[in-house]
């Protein structure tokens, strides 16, 4: 773990004050959310634009068929590519390139240097899988985390009233009870897990055991034993009293189904969390009520938006922080 620890911190040491070759800008974008931890991005570096493209080859077909996470991961990093620019005195502006495969392209201008608060919590962002205290936010912390996630492309829904955060947990353990007996998802899940810190050091990528609150065990034997341990039962279990320590529930809708607003529903996220972080406050994904298409109908019904589709949905509170997860090198994901 002192080598995993050292190789985390070395990629979340702050930014360049010299970013005229790019390459630690693309550092910090990919320093944002990404689903799995497959890091599905790659950056095309212009002399005034920087390329946000999707990876195909590391996408994952069964938990997201129509590739929706994939692109709002790179929603995730486009966000944290402007607010990165922006430090460093260069203007970032968002565009969807649909003829490029559904890429971003962040055209950069000279301006004045500005480092928000978004932009120094960048390195220390990361979720927390952990129990949190139970304890209920202010309603000005609730309506700031909000705020921070709304745009005009994006609604939130906040859920902090006990009756309808137990409502919505009963979709996501439905979701994960769905997932957790389904041969696909987990072959899939398996394959993205790294059981130890020397697995996750040598990858640069997936789910480190670490990250999610499981002890480090050898490969050979978690593959072994990772039917028997992850039983729907125990995840829905462990899902429950995850959600009901946590102080709300957050609900992103994008106001179109399209990649283009998937790729802004993880810009919402991205400032989400970098606003949660600000304030002291961890999060995590419970995306599973969103990833079943028959469960996520039943999640519209239960918000009150029939019709529509709940894009992302995260809990929030007070709790502890969990180890941060790695990344690949930046020469490995820029094009």
């Amino acid at each position: 773990m002192n080598a995993y620890s050292t190789a985390a911190n070395a990629l979340r040491v702050p930014l360049a004050a010299d970013v005229s070759d790019r390459l630690d800008l693309v550092r910090y974008a990919t320093l944002a959310a990404n689903s799995h931890n497959t890091q599905p991005w790659k950056f095309r570096i212009g002399a005034d634009a920087i390329d946000v493209l999707p990876d195909m080859s590391r996408k994952t077909p069964v938990v997201d068929p129509d590739d929706h996470h994939l692109f709002c991961t790179l929603g995730c990093a486009t966000e944290n590519l402007i607010l990165a620019a922006g430090a460093r005195g260069l203007a970032g502006t968002a565009q969807f390139m649909p003829e490029s495969g559904g890429g971003v392209r962040v055209s950069l201008e000279q301006t004045a240097p500005h480092e928000t608060p978004a932009f120094k919590a960048i390195p220390s962002r990361g979720v927390s899988r952990a129990v949190y205290d139970g304890k209920p936010l202010s309603a000005e912390t609730v309506a700031a985390l909000e705020a921070a996630a709304r745009s005009e492309a994006v609604d939130v829904v906040m859920i902090t009233e006990p009756a309808r955060i137990e409502a919505t947990l009963a979709l996501v353990v439905e979701g994960n009870d769905v997932q957790f007996r389904d041969d696909a998802f987990m072959a899939e899940l398996k394959h993205w897990i790294r059981f130890d810190a020397r697995q996750a050091l040598a990858a640069g990528d997936g789910l480190f055991s670490g990250c999610t609150g499981n002890p480090s065990i050898p490969p050979w034997l978690g593959r072994l034993i990772f039917r028997f341990v992850a039983s729907p039962k125990a995840e829905s279990d462990k899902c429950a009293a995850q959600v009901r320590s946590s102080a709300g529930i957050m609900v992103l809708v994008g106001k179109a189904d399209d990649p283009a607003h998937w790729v802004e529903c993880g810009r919402s996220y991205q400032r989400f969390g970098l606003a949660a972080t600000t304030l002291g406050l961890r999060h995590a994904f419970i995306n599973q009520a969103v990833e079943v298409p028959a469960v996520r109908e039943k999640l519209a019904a239960e918000l009150g938006i029939p019709g529509r589709r709940p894009d992302l949905i995260l809990r929030f509170g007070n709790g502890p922080a969990m180890p941060e997860s790695l990344r690949r090198p930046v020469s490995a994901v820029v094009a």
